[in-house]
């Protein structure tokens, strides 16, 4: 396992199919949960409640969004609803779980700021998945199934698993610090090309303070006057968390937490953790083809063909690493002093982008074959 240095990481990677730990790395390190927390308040809420018969519809819903979207206003709404950190409390008693804690003291309404561990994340999912009840259990991996790329407030939950493996994969991301630049197809970015660049949209870092106002200079969930260190749990490094199971059956369960420098770019910590989860022994997980390039530019526009006239499908953050398995000619884009006509085939996005916001010496990218 190769952990970049700048990074604090804990990893746990457990195959159900023979019971074992396939890595293992700081496994029992306590990392501020950020939205993992949200399947503790999923499970928590739904304890003694059949989400099929039990729960109303509108309630389905507002987990659903919780757990796919990773919706804030949906959390906040389930931690005061289960008394705040009592839901933690109650949880650690349930799943006998070790290195979960309530938030430090000073922050009870922050659920974001929840101490877990990789092993413990590793734990919940064994619970949700052999143990909990059939309804509960297919409630909320169907939910995690169907995690969106876009979460509720506009960041973007690509990295870790859904970038490393093709599916079936089922994710809950974690963020705090961070803005990804904003998820969409509707900004444009400044001195760039009008059909294929957004504008990097301001998001909040994914940590709500529970009932009240959030403080808006912090992004949500930051404690007014800014974000302060805690001994046993580091509230100031920026967080970003991908969870989740790979492989048929949910074969295997990945929890990979880490820390990243105070003011490191979305990009950065993206590719980081994707290549870290890339490299882990994920027995069933799908690698899928192809070479990787960085992208440059704000909110470039992946499109459903190789022209500016085609539907934009979804926008990229800048510097993040994306997969290319083919390109070939199409319409010719000029954003000075760059001019070219070829366009990148994203697999993972069914769409392409103009070869000028790939990282690359040449109109054309090395290695990569004609799509023809």
């Amino acid at each position: 396992m190769d952990i970049p240095p700048d990074v604090t990481a804990g990893v746990a990677v457990f195959d159900r199919l023979t019971g074992r730990f396939t890595e293992s790395f700081q496994a029992d390190l306590a990392f501020r949960s950020a939205s993992v927390v949200k399947l503790l308040l999923a499970l928590d809420h739904l304890w003694t409640r059949d989400p099929v018969h039990d729960i109303p519809q509108a309630d389905r819903d507002r987990i659903g969004a919780m757990l796919s979207s990773s919706d804030d206003d949906a959390a906040s709404h389930y931690w005061a609803a289960g008394g705040g950190s009592a839901v933690i409390s109650r949880m650690v008693a349930r799943l006998g779980l070790t290195g979960t804690a309530q938030p430090p003291p000073g922050y009870p309404g922050y659920w974001g700021y929840t101490a877990t561990t990789a092993a413990d994340t590793v734990r919940v999912y064994r619970y949700l998945l052999d143990e909990a009840p059939s309804s509960v259990r297919d409630f909320v991996m169907e939910a995690l199934h169907r995690s969106t790329r876009c979460a509720t407030d506009g960041f973007d939950q690509g990295f870790g698993l859904p970038a490393a493996f093709d599916g079936p994969v089922a994710v809950k991301q974690g963020w705090s610090g961070f803005s990804s630049g904003g998820c969409g197809v509707t900004a444009r970015s400044p001195g760039s090309s009008p059909d294929e660049a957004a504008a990097d949209l301001s998001s909040p870092a994914d940590e709500s303070p529970g009932p009240g106002p959030r403080p808006a200079a912090e992004g949500a969930g930051e404690p007014p006057g800014g974000r302060a260190s805690a001994p046993a749990l580091d509230l100031t490094s920026d967080a970003l968390h991908t969870t989740g199971t790979v492989g048929p059956d949910d074969r295997t369960i990945i929890a990979v937490l880490t820390l990243h420098p105070d003011g490191t770019p979305y990009g950065k910590a993206y590719n980081k953790v994707t290549a870290l989860v890339a490299a882990l022994n994920a027995p069933g997980a799908v690698r899928p083809a192809g070479i990787r390039f960085t992208t440059w530019g704000g909110g470039v526009r992946v499109r459903s063909g190789a022209s500016t006239a085609s539907t934009a499908l979804t926008t990229l953050p800048a510097g993040v690493d994306v997969l290319v398995d083919c390109q070939e000619r199409g319409e010719r884009v000029s954003v000075p002093p760059y001019v070219n006509d070829w366009w990148a085939h994203l697999p993972q996005y069914d769409g392409w982008i103009t070869n000028i916001y790939l990282t690359s010496p040449d109109n054309t990218l090395p290695g990569v074959p004609s799509c023809s």
